[in-house]
């Protein structure tokens, strides 16, 4: 079973995306549940959706991390021509995976108590991506 997750972003930052899949998911028994983000400037993450703080600092430790390419201290990226956030979103994608793979019982991803499934998107403006999902059942 296979299906295409659409998110709009409102630029850097993480947007959670559980309950989408979670629905998706429901009774369908036992398996595997693999992600795949279908961009190279954006990020998938398995992350704590109770206190909102941790997406903030997540977002804050990578930005200071891998900063603009207008900061001098990138000054030798060549890759420019699509803005100061582009080369850093691609270098933070390769810091953060693009694929999850989730275990489902009963229909249910085996997530923890405060586990949320989440995009983190790595350019400035706002961007609709796609998450390819694929459920391989036992």
């Amino acid at each position: 079973m296979q299906t295409t997750f659409t998110l709009k972003t409102h630029g850097q930052g993480l947007t959670e995306f559980t309950g989408q899949v979670a629905q998706w998911l429901a009774g369908r028994g036992n398996g595997l549940l693999t992600l795949m983000v279908r961009h190279t400037s954006a990020s998938l993450l398995i992350q704590e959706n109770a206190d909102p703080d941790v997406q903030h600092d997540l977002y804050a430790y990578f930005a200071k991390l891998v900063p603009p390419s207008s900061n001098p201290s990138m000054g030798y990226l060549r890759h420019t021509m699509e803005g100061p956030d582009d080369m850093p979103a691609h270098i933070k994608a390769t810091m953060m995976p693009v694929t999850l793979s989730i275990p489902v019982q009963m229909g249910a991803m085996r997530l923890g108590t405060w586990q949320g499934i989440y995009l983190f998107e790595h350019r400035d403006a706002p961007h609709t991506r796609t998450v390819a999902a694929h459920f391989a059942a036992d």
